[in-house]
């Protein structure tokens, strides 16, 4: 071990004491602004609001929110309360800051209120406080998407108290039922029965937003605007058999055949596809990549016959799933009894569809692969209608370019198609289209949404907020 001096040790002491004050500050967040400050309350009111199908309310949050809305000076014709008599606790609100121009059409922003469930003793963390920790905020729905629409109201209430009055008329509809394919869905019965109070020229929605490279640091790598979405639908494979004794048995099994079933589907690859969305995607993050994966994106663009580059891509299971119709057995139910032979065994599958693909082309080849006429494949639900992917037009990435330019520089934007399912789809039905834009950005693990300990980086939530901000007054002005 090297030796010190006791006054070299004595210095060396006083020095690090000394730069330790500094050292933290660099470290520590800068102070909030005041605007930042009140932000974050509302946020966090947010989170702290169950809004869980089974244990929580979205009527409760709604009716909070619409007290922010007129404690901002919207008035009660401003803002329109609805739900159904049979879900009365997945209630939602449409407020409208109206615009100076008589031609424009309005811009409608969209937000989901409910979340996935959480319990407690899973959680590292009560699911339900609102905690930041180490430049994080925990917490159910602080990533999926209870920043964005705290954004979309501290907004809105922001441009009301300061007088702002843009061009467009600025719409907001805040909804329940988006986790569920059973619940009452706003955006669903909006678009079914009060079209005109959500009529817009486009919408901004969850689905975009950026990636970052997964260090410490956070870098951001990249910034989505969100394109078009699959499809999601649930199909029942299902066996069927007279049974008898257990003492008894033959090879005529329902759980057999259904497992057998479900090893060829295990097997099966849907077919790759590209649109111009996934197209663009591939293009773009491609040529800021100097890796395998780069090269592999540019070379199924150029050739979507490329087997070498589909098996790099597949690597990846976003890419994988962004490149083709999936189906995935999630649920098993079979038999009746310890002693008896199965006469039933059924399992439910989840798609999700390439836009483009319908319903019944997706059960056809799930029994065409199955090939065995003792099963059925029937679908037995879905989440909407088949998506139509919105035109990506310079009127809506033009503004979206500057301000990551701005905000996020040599970072690319580039078109993204989700792999999941958002309540954009229902607009869409209705000629309404929708986009997720860049601004908040996430970790390549997802951040916890829908599973543990969901998390979103501070710094993000309130640059998203900025950027938000910036782009709907851009888009609406």
């Amino acid at each position: 071990m090297r030796s010190f001096r006791f006054g070299a040790l004595a210095a060396s002491l006083l020095a690090a004491t000394l730069m330790t004050p500094a050292a933290h500050a660099a470290d520590a967040p800068a102070p909030l602004r005041a605007d930042q400050a009140k932000f974050r309350e509302l946020y966090k009111e947010f989170v702290e609001t169950d809004t869980s199908i089974t244990t929580g309310s979205c009527t409760a949050l709604a009716d909070k929110i619409e007290g922010h809305l007129k404690a901002a000076g919207f008035a009660d014709t401003q803002i329109t309360r609805f739900a159904v008599p049979d879900h009365p606790k997945e209630g939602g609100l449409v407020v409208v800051l109206p615009g100076s121009s008589k031609t424009l059409k309005p811009i409608l922003l969209l937000g989901h209120l409910d979340v996935v469930v959480a319990k407690r003793e899973d959680w590292t963390r009560d699911p339900y406080q609102f905690i930041e920790e180490n430049g994080y905020f925990y917490g159910r729905g602080v990533a999926d998407m209870k920043a964005m629409d705290a954004i979309w109201v501290d907004m809105l209430t922001r441009f009301k108290s300061e007088g702002y009055r843009p061009k467009r008329t600025l719409k907001l509809a805040l909804t329940c039922g988006e986790e569920t394919s059973w619940a009452f869905n706003g955006v669903r019965w909006l678009a079914e029965n009060r079209r005109d109070l959500i009529d817009a020229e486009f919408a901004l929605n969850e689905g975009g937003g950026g990636r970052t490279d997964g260090s410490p640091e956070g870098k951001v790598i990249q910034q989505n605007l969100h394109v078009g979405e699959k499809v999601v639908a649930n199909f029942k494979i299902e066996a069927t058999n007279p049974g008898g004794h257990s003492s008894i048995p033959i090879r005529d099994n329902a759980i057999y055949e259904l497992s057998d079933a479900l090893v060829k589907l295990r097997d099966y690859e849907f077919p790759l596809m590209l649109n111009d969305t996934t197209r663009g995607y591939f293009a773009k993050l491609g040529a800021t990549r100097d890796d395998a994966i780069g090269k592999a994106m540019l070379a199924i663009v150029a050739n979507p016959a490329d087997k070498q580059a589909e098996a790099t891509l597949n690597t990846d299971r976003s890419f994988h799933s962004m490149l083709r119709t999936t189906c995935v057995a999630t649920l098993l139910e079979g038999g009746h009894a310890n002693n008896a032979l199965p006469q039933r065994a059924a399992a439910t599958v989840n798609c999700r569809i390439f836009p483009g693909v319908s319903f019944e082309a997706v059960q056809k080849t799930l029994t065409d692969v199955i090939a065995d006429p003792r099963m059925t494949v029937t679908k037995i639900d879905d989440r909407g209608p088949l998506p139509k992917a919105p035109p990506l037009t310079p009127q809506i990435l033009g503004p979206a370019e500057k301000l990551v330019a701005k905000y996020y520089p040599g970072v690319p934007l580039v078109p993204v198609m989700s792999t999941g399912a958002t309540d954009g789809i229902y607009l869409e039905a209705v000629g309404i289209p929708s986009y997720g834009p860049p601004g908040l950005y996430g970790d390549p693990d997802g951040n916890g949404a829908h599973g543990l300990n969901e998390r979103m980086r501070a710094k993000a939530v309130y640059t998203g907020r900025d950027f938000l901000t910036d782009l709907v007054k851009a888009y609406a002005g």
